[in-house]
């Protein structure tokens, strides 16, 4: 599990690097106003778009991890299943077009929207439902809180953003994904320090 624990934090500090030099080096784009899929076009948006794709790589890995890390009476497919789903659309919605303010709507464009809104309804409640499962196994058992604590505001935030119409568009998301973010990093690093434990037998 080391090694999949290990990727997943390579993926999530590459995504965040890469997307807040982007925030930086885009001086044509308001980054409190445009969201982040403006930054898959234009300049450097090859970056941006190699980021997005090991992210997308990053999702079914983590939810495939953590569901081998969990005992036997404790793991749950659902998760895995939203990970999954999670890195498909992201997938869709690096390669499918945003569309634009200075553009009129496309159909790339609408995929592009469905994918996206897909990938954060799918990981904010895979995190609410793997967060659930850590209470069933005792060695996780301690951070079952913060990390149910951490998805729940995450989902609500995802709602918010929904939601609000008249919250900043930029701002808003890329909060939601500082969140997102932060719970599969910390996760990730536990699975990294649990790797070596033996998973309890259930016979």
């Amino acid at each position: 599990m080391r090694w999949a624990a290990g990727f997943v934090l390579t993926a999530v500090a590459s995504f965040a690097a890469v997307c807040a030099a982007a925030q930086v080096l885009r001086t044509d784009l308001d980054w409190v106003r445009v969201p982040l899929s403006f930054y898959l076009i234009g300049s450097g948006s090859g970056w941006v778009r190699a980021a997005y794709v090991l992210l997308a790589l990053a999702l079914p890995v983590f939810g495939w991890s953590a569901y081998r890390a969990l005992s036997l009476p404790a793991r749950s497919a659902a998760p895995l299943l939203l990970f999954t789903v999670a890195g498909i659309a992201l997938c869709v919605t690096t390669f499918a077009t945003t569309n634009t303010y200075a553009h009129p709507a496309t159909f790339h464009g609408l995929i592009h929207g469905i994918a996206a809104q897909t990938t954060f309804l799918c990981v904010t409640v895979a995190m609410l439902l793997q967060a659930g499962r850590l209470r069933h196994d005792a060695r996780w058992r301690p951070y079952a809180a913060r990390a149910l604590t951490w998805a729940t505001v995450s989902f609500v935030g995802l709602w918010v953003q929904v939601l609000w119409r008249g919250a900043p568009r930029g701002l808003s998301q890329k909060l939601l994904i500082v969140f997102i973010l932060g719970w599969l990093a910390w996760m990730a690093w536990l699975l990294w320090r649990k790797s070596a434990e033996v998973i309890p037998s259930t016979h």
